[in-house]
């Protein structure tokens, strides 16, 4: 019997519209069609909260690889 593989996915940097986006769990729902409920409203970017250098403060477990190809 075979296992199933799961691979995380990883967490944008700078997503280009993270406002379309509910950031709450991996689902990452549509802002119109939230699917774990978690909450009434989605979730913020923390791009959106605390700026584009966001990652760079904090202990957030996440490695930065300059910006690994993702676009602004």
């Amino acid at each position: 019997m075979r296992k199933a593989r799961t691979v995380a996915k990883t967490f944008p940097l700078h997503p280009k519209h993270p406002e379309r986006i509910c950031w709450g769990c991996d689902k990452y729902c549509s802002k119109d069609a939230l699917g774990c409920g978690n909450g009434s409203d989605r979730t913020q970017h923390p791009a959106e909260l605390l700026g584009e250098d966001w990652y760079e403060y904090g202990d957030w477990g996440l490695v930065a690889e300059k910006d690994a190809g993702e676009t602004r």
